[in-house]
């Protein structure tokens, strides 16, 4: 099976991640079968979720390999871009918007993220409000983040290519642009399951 091609090390890095809760805003149902391995129920390490919604999430692997979608939208100054812009180093694309809490519980990690590893991986929050930059704008200003910039997809475009029905969706893209995995559920991007899960692709960007 393509998708667990050259897995073994990555299913080490999976087990890393297990056994906690993750919070996410549910927008359709998205229940795992069980037995299925490339689905795979997580949380952050400390337990430290405080956001309203399902304390529920999933780290996916059955789009492991797959091209990142050719869909555009816009970057923070205002011009058109595409996820290929971003190809040359790993790239980390989290989906999210101002209304949901779990999204915005989890931002601050994300931008902690972005700082600390900057020299190996793209962080990219792109907002799927319709009402764009008259309400992330005012957010971003207010919650001074250092490092990550704020993206608009008000077509949600890119909320419709993954068909998760949960955000906050973060899906990380190797340097070729491929998938490695997504999470659908918000997570503690500073914690050691996170780590885990990211430095095989930032350790070993070109796979």
């Amino acid at each position: 099976m393509p998708i667990l091609k050259k897995s073994l090390p990555f299913c080490a890095a999976i087990s890393a991640a297990l056994l906690l809760t993750v919070s996410a805003c549910d927008t359709q149902s998205d229940g795992a079968e069980q037995g299925d391995r490339t689905r795979i129920v997580v949380s952050d390490e400390n337990g430290t979720g405080q956001a309203k919604g399902p304390a529920s999430g999933t780290l996916d692997i059955s789009k492991r390999g797959s091209t990142m979608p050719d869909i555009g939208f816009e970057g923070p100054d205002g011009v058109p871009t595409s996820l290929s812009d971003f190809k040359g180093k790993p790239v980390l694309v989290n989906l999210w918007a101002t209304w949901c809490a779990p999204c915005v519980h989890e931002m601050p990690t994300l931008d902690a993220l972005a700082a600390r590893e900057k020299a190996r991986l793209h962080v990219l929050t792109v907002s799927q409000d319709i009402q764009g930059e008259d309400v992330v704008d005012p957010y971003f200003s207010e919650a001074e983040f250092k490092t990550i910039r704020p993206f608009l997809d008000t077509e949600n475009g890119l909320n419709f290519a993954y068909q998760t029905g949960i955000m906050p969706t973060t899906v990380l893209y190797d340097a070729a642009g491929k998938e490695v995995w997504r999470m659908t559920g918000s997570m503690d991007w500073n914690g050691s399951r996170a780590a885990a899960l990211l430095e095989e692709t930032l350790a070993n960007p070109e796979g």
